[in-house]
């Protein structure tokens, strides 16, 4: 499959991804608790079965201990950032404080590396956060201080794991071993959980499909392209991820189609495309 087909396919399972933890916990199926620790464990089981039934010469490589481990701090603090930060926020201005942690937290870092940022790249960049700002602004509302704290977190962890999954090798154990590790972490929610949840079927489903489907599968397809991809595109390109979540709510939750989420979506890709165009 191609570059292009790794990339869309990834951002398709985040906005999955978006669209499940939303459900979740908007509606109080499940705490943001157990949604993470359900969530990580589920992630982990599901690529042990991948792994183990994999026999690609990539899936045969053991990534360092080391960086295995520093994936799977980022993975953990970005999860539970992300559940506990959507509790206090609105979907809106909880996805306008992701995306924009995670471009500056990369941009600052390309930057600070000594990388070369082409202005191609940058427009690009540019335009397609416009067009996020243009597509939810109008519908945020001002978050709460706790709220914005931990959804900016969330971005910054999420941004270290891009990183690391640019820098790594055999993706697919790499992204196996984060979750292994990750649901190891999660036995520190274990008090929380047990004395102080909030559970039902229907939470414990969305936050499985969330784990084994949506992030399992999407990130690992995520580490498989990140090294073809330079750290301004890996930026541009995950600001798609609000439109196909958008786009969900409108075909499965029945949201209204409006000419600001067409206009802007158009604005967005077309900044996507840029970055990712060769000259």
């Amino acid at each position: 499959m191609s570059r292009v087909g790794l990339v869309a396919l990834a951002m398709l399972a985040f906005a999955g991804n978006s669209l499940l933890c939303r459900l979740a916990l908007a509606s109080g199926a499940v705490d943001a608790n157990s949604f993470t620790l359900i969530r990580l464990c589920s992630g982990a089981v599901m690529l042990y079965l991948l792994v183990t039934f994999n026999s690609a010469g990539s899936s045969t490589k053991i990534p360092t201990s080391q960086q295995s481990w520093r994936a799977a701090m980022a993975l953990f603090v970005y999860a539970l950032l992300f559940s506990l930060a959507y509790v206090n926020l609105g979907t809106a201005e909880g996805a306008l404080i992701l995306f924009a942690a995670v471009q500056l937290t990369l941009l600052g870092y390309a930057v600070f590396r000594g990388g070369r940022l082409s202005y191609r790249e940058l427009a690009g960049a540019a335009l397609a956060f416009s067009g996020l700002v243009g597509l939810l602004l109008p519908g945020a509302s001002r978050p709460s201080f706790g709220g914005f704290a931990l959804m900016a977190g969330a971005g910054l962890a999420w941004a270290v794991f891009t990183l690391i999954g640019r820098a790594g090798q055999a993706p697919l154990q790499l992204t196996a071993h984060s979750f292994y590790r990750a649901g190891l972490m999660c036995l520190v929610l274990l008090p929380f959980v047990l004395f102080d949840h909030q559970w039902s079927g229907y939470g414990v489903l969305l936050a499985v499909l969330s784990g084994a489907g949506a992030s399992a599968i999407g990130y690992a397809l995520w580490y498989l392209v990140l090294p073809s991809l330079s750290v301004t595109q890996a930026a541009a390109v995950q600001l798609s991820v609000p439109v196909w979540a958008a786009l969900g709510g409108i075909v499965w939750l029945d949201e209204a189609l409006s000419v600001q989420f067409i206009v802007a979506s158009l604005i967005i890709l077309s900044g996507i495309a840029l970055t990712l165009v060769k000259r």
